[in-house]
């Protein structure tokens, strides 16, 4: 069995005073994926910056305080790579991925975007790259007879089912037409050949959600958005035998605006 947890830390120095480092020490993960972690390693407590019986590796962001990824592994990886080629974004702590026995796993945080600013053409302008990205790697992949893991932050909710309030949203970040339409062509076989794993093993349910705001009622009256996904190749998806949402009991005990999303991989 292969267990992958993926999360949106929102600020990992934060996270640990709320309750992540509870968490990390009674998850039975065998891979963490964390997104927008906010910080450089050195600012982070010893029990999350390296904490025993894992592998770790940080790709903070070059801008301070924003974005930032990292991989915890469980076993020492063959390799690890920060970045995907992308002279615009490998300096901007946005992917990280590593290579384990028949299967690489990445830790992916795609910008966020706002519609009419600078912030919304850089998400596309990643998102173009990143496509081509994920097919070089799923064919380098296969070559090597490996599968493929992406977890993270895509920050596009695919389907009407995977945001309560989707008519509200039709022209905001994350829910548009043409970011939509990206992720079909990244799920689609003929073009990005992945599957998203969470929705292949609930695919008739509304969610399950990933991300509240911290406005308002949302947590408490479950107005979410699942857009932290477990995206794989069709091999991987195939051996994924459950999948669950680790949502707070209460607001008051959540750690992030985001659920850590866990898969379980029967290999």
């Amino acid at each position: 069995m292969l267990t992958v947890t993926s999360v949106n830390v929102n600020g990992l120095r934060a996270a640990a005073k709320k309750g992540f480092v509870e968490w990390l020490a009674d998850t039975s993960a065998d891979v963490l994926c964390l997104q927008e972690v906010r910080a450089e390693p050195q600012q982070l407590p010893e029990t999350v910056r390296a904490p025993e019986g894992w592998h770790v590796t940080h790709a903070p962001a070059a801008a301070k305080g924003r974005a930032g990824v990292s991989l915890y592994t469980r076993r020492e990886p063959d390799a690890v790579r920060v970045g995907f080629g992308s002279t615009e974004f490998d300096p901007s702590g946005r992917y990280v991925e590593a290579d384990l026995p028949g299967v690489t796993v990445a830790s992916l945080y795609l910008p966020s975007g706002e519609v009419g600013t600078d912030r919304q053409d850089e998400k596309v302008r990643f998102m173009d790259e990143f496509l081509a990205y994920l097919k070089t790697l799923r064919e380098r992949a296969a070559a090597d007879g490996r599968q493929v893991l992406v977890c993270g932050d895509w920050n596009i909710a695919h389907q009407q089912a995977d945001l309560k309030n989707w008519r509200s949203n039709t022209r905001n970040s994350g829910f548009l037409p043409e970011e939509r339409d990206w992720l079909t062509q990244v799920l689609t076989p003929e073009a990005g050949g992945y599957v998203d794993v969470v929705r292949a093993l609930h695919p008739d349910v509304p969610g399950p959600y990933t991300w509240w705001s911290y406005r308002g009622r949302a947590f408490d009256n479950d107005s979410g958005w699942r857009i932290d996904l477990h995206v794989s190749t069709p091999g991987l998806a195939a051996k994924a035998v459950k999948g669950l949402v680790e949502r707070a009991a209460t607001h008051d005990e959540r750690w992030s605006d985001h659920a850590p999303v866990t898969v379980v991989y029967d290999l």
